[in-house]
């Protein structure tokens, strides 16, 4: 008999629920991510994430419904780290203090501008 191994898979719990994390791939598509270790995994994903330990077979098959068929093992990070760029201004300078900040509420990109509302 053939030995299923173990991944690690992270997901996302919220109160009694627990749901796959999907990703994306560079095309769009959505794929399923497995790690070979619980250490691998809190290296990229950071040690809070949550996780479960699935076989390949079953994290295939949870998957295959919602269309993913992509799957990912032991990934890297490939995109380059977001700096923010440094806002220099003169003290007191109350412009300057709101174009650091967006306002609150209001979702933002990466840049700051903020997004609008439809």
């Amino acid at each position: 008999m053939a030995r299923v191994v173990v991944w690690h898979v992270p997901v996302t719990v919220s109160g009694r629920t627990t749901s796959l994390r999907l990703f994306r791939l560079r095309d769009g598509r959505r794929c399923a991510v497995g790690f070979s270790s619980a250490g691998a995994l809190a290296e990229l994903l950071g040690p809070e994430q949550a996780a479960v330990e699935l076989g390949e077979p079953a994290l295939r098959a949870l998957t295959a419904p919602l269309g993913v068929d992509e799957l990912v093992l032991d990934p890297r990070l490939v995109a380059a780290p977001v700096v923010a760029p440094a806002v220099t201004a003169a003290p007191g300078d109350p412009s300057a203090a709101g174009a650091a900040r967006p306002a609150a509420g209001r979702p933002t990109t990466r840049s700051g501008a903020q997004l609008q509302r439809r």
